[in-house]
């Protein structure tokens, strides 16, 4: 089985919805340029992530449509798959969501996020449904930050239809007083990093974790082997891409085949 070259966007946040677009656009480029196969960016990047006590401008669907466009015009230009974290307005309320866009351009669909963290439930609504998507030889689930730490199901359900990769778009801020670390799953830190061990780990497939970039961040891009070893991390707060070549071969699948439940 080929090798399969991703690309995780660890890029700050933006200060404004455009130049949230115009950020992901500049990635796209840089992850292209690197060779890169996929690009990845954090949870909400486009056109941020609504962060408590900090207002964004109410949701704007012309606006998400423009950008998307702009954003899947730049994956075309340099043939390159995207997975967009970003937003959107359905029925039932505003979705965090990741759009995925493939190498032409053309959309590929959205997987929403399912599991909420209780915080996000006065700005968000929760979705329904997962899915895997495909580029080139590689099959990819997508579980959006809180769903992916807390709940291993939303791992196993991509990896038990073949997901050889999960990826994780997440947003993590430093907290007052919080763990500064500098290595990854550093035992005096949160749980977090820890917990995207053990979701490659217990399915046997790659799981890469991207975060914004940002001053004393607890956590931050990683990707991680199906044996649930650290491949590869971005140094904490810096700004860039993370890029690694996995051999898809590795991502078996077996553990998350032989669990009993469906779920």
């Amino acid at each position: 089985m080929p090798g399969f070259r991703l690309a995780l966007a660890n890029i700050p946040c933006a200060a404004t919805p455009d130049e949230s677009a115009a950020l992901a656009q500049a990635a796209i480029r840089d992850a292209s340029a690197a060779r890169a196969d996929l690009v990845c960016f954090p949870e909400s990047y486009v056109p941020g992530y609504r962060w408590p006590n900090t207002p964004l401008p109410p949701a704007d669907p012309e606006f998400l449509e423009r950008a998307w466009r702009s954003i899947a015009a730049e994956a075309a230009r340099g043939n390159i798959a995207v997975i967009l974290g970003t937003e959107r307005l359905v029925d039932s309320g505003l979705l965090i969501t990741a759009l995925v866009i493939n190498r032409d351009g053309s959309r590929a669909g959205f997987q929403d996020k399912v599991q909420l963290d209780p915080s996000e439930e006065v700005a968000y609504a929760g979705g329904e449904g997962r899915r895997v998507f495909q580029c080139d030889a590689l099959t990819f689930g997508i579980a959006i930050c809180h769903e992916g730490w807390r709940y291993p199901e939303s791992v196993r359900w991509a990896a038990r239809r073949g997901a050889q990769v999960v990826f994780h778009p997440h947003a993590h801020v430093a907290e007052p007083g919080g763990y500064r670390p500098m290595t990854f799953a550093d035992p005096a830190n949160t749980f977090h990093e820890k917990a995207a061990l053990c979701r490659a780990a217990e399915n046997t497939c790659f799981f890469a974790t991207v975060n914004y970039a940002s001053a004393g961040s607890p956590t931050t891009s990683a990707v991680i082997r199906p044996d649930g070893t650290v491949m590869c991390y971005q140094p904490y707060g810096k700004a860039g891409l993370l890029v690694a070549d996995v051999d898809l071969s590795e991502a078996t699948g077996l553990l998350a085949a032989r669990c009993k439940t469906e779920r």
